[in-house]
């Protein structure tokens, strides 16, 4: 049998030593400071964070790292470990929003966005190397990861050059000012219009629990998640297909979602979801008034939906933060029991169908990968991130994990998919300094 591509992650100090290294080969100097944060996989509440919903990510043991040594002349340059990456270097001040087209966009882009929200004075320039094994293009925040890792040294470089500065790092309300930092880089700058799960859970991770984030205000509580205990584990399943969310599928489908939020006249179509309302085919009678506001002219614009391919996404929405609210009392009722995880693992699944059928975010790939594990054994099983290629994760017991992995491979060879890489994942800590 063939063996299985596992990416495990590498130890810390190897890492640091790396990008160390990697500082000092492209600068000439030793590195001052280096910095890290973890890659996610958000458990259930998919496309919900940008609608004020609830999510429930866990931070991975993947990381990228950052060394950085401080620069008085405005320059950013920045290197990175990964092949065929060339060093870039761009004054502080010319960045803006249009003005960066590549991957360094996610690094230049957080001084700028700090600056803007009153979080940094003037950027005094920065030598930056990067190292990272959050894999890239699997939908598990790579780009988050960098961002982060980044926010921490900008913050920490000031606070060291300005006595009366608070280090933000140092308490969760900074923590999340930073986190507003880094989606602020990401829209503005890098182009993707992200909702802010990623960067809260890379910059206020708990070791051992998955966060709850409600999205309307970044409110977190954590849940312990101790899937060992309970002789299971949490397969993640990169299925190798391309992932890209700038290429405006999610632009489109959160412009319809905020078109219709503002049908209804509220903030967020989260605010829809109260209690007592079921998760049923009119979500609580929400289709229902939309088609009245539709019929009473109560819509003008909805990007490239009709008014009645935009239902399809407001019955995704309502339904995935009841499915969230049922999660969350799974945990609420008691140490779990083996009926807790089957009902998280239906779970799982109805939010993959609704993925599917709805919000039409996934691809063969990993409609394939959910339907092989399911068939293999999973509990459940769903895709996870922004989708359109990325990964999938599957509740498994831990003694099947690697059969679910091998049915998952052969049914991709057949199929002609590239090869899926597998991750276990374990709930770890947030972006910190590594000493």
């Amino acid at each position: 049998m063939t063996e299985l591509v596992w990416k495990t992650a590498q130890e810390t100090g190897a890492h640091v030593a790396r990008v160390r290294q990697a500082f000092t080969d492209e600068f000439g100097v030793e590195p001052a400071r280096v910095f890290s944060a973890p890659g996610r996989v958000n458990l259930i509440g998919e496309h919900i964070d940008y609608n004020g919903g609830i999510v429930m990510p866990l931070a991975l043991p993947h990381r990228t790292f950052v060394a950085i040594s401080p620069r008085t002349d405005g320059v950013l340059r920045v290197t990175s470990t990964q092949d065929g990456s060339e060093t870039t270097e761009i004054a502080a001040d010319a960045v803006a929003p249009g003005a960066v087209d590549s991957w360094i966009a996610y690094v230049v882009g957080v001084p700028w966005a700090m600056r803007e929200l009153g979080l940094l004075g003037e950027v005094a320039g920065a030598d930056i190397a990067v190292d990272s094994d959050v894999p890239l293009g699997a939908g598990l925040s790579s780009s988050a990861a960098l961002e982060c890792s980044v926010a921490l040294a900008f913050d920490a470089l000031a606070s060291e050059n300005d006595s009366d500065r608070e280090l933000l790092a140092a308490t969760d309300d900074g923590r999340k000012q930073l986190a507003t930092a880094c989606i602020k880089a990401e829209n503005d700058i890098a182009g993707a219009n992200t909702g802010g799960m990623d960067q809260s859970i890379s910059l206020r991770a708990s070791q051992g629990s998955v966060l709850t984030i409600d999205c309307r205000d970044f409110a977190t509580t954590k849940v312990p998640l101790d899937l060992a205990a309970a002789g299971l584990s949490l397969l993640v399943i990169d299925t190798r297909a391309p992932h890209q969310l700038n290429d405006g599928q999610y632009a489109k489908r959160r412009a319809g979602c905020d078109a219709m939020a503002d049908a209804f006249g509220e903030e967020f179509l989260s605010s829809l979801v109260t209690d007592g309302t079921e998760i049923t085919g009119d979500v609580g009678g929400a289709v229902d008034r939309w088609r009245e506001i539709v019929s009473a002219g109560g819509v003008e614009v909805l990007g490239e939906y009709t008014v009645e391919t935009a239902e399809a996404l407001l019955r995704h929405v309502l339904s995935e933060q009841l499915r969230v609210v049922e999660t969350i009392k799974l945990f609420e009722a008691g140490e779990p029991t083996a009926s807790t995880w089957s009902k998280l693992g239906e779970l799982l699944t109805a939010s993959h169908a609704s993925l599917r059928d709805d919000y039409q975010v996934t691809c063969p790939e990993l409609d394939v990968a959910v339907d092989v594990a399911l068939d293999a054994g999973a509990l459940g099983a769903r895709m996870t991130g922004g989708g359109f290629g990325g990964s999938a994760i599957a509740l498994v017991r831990a003694d099947e994990q690697d059969a679910v992995a091998h049915a998952v491979r052969e049914a991709f060879a057949s199929r002609g998919f590239n090869e899926p890489h597998f991750l276990s994942a374990t709930p770890e800590e947030s972006a910190r300094e590594e000493r």
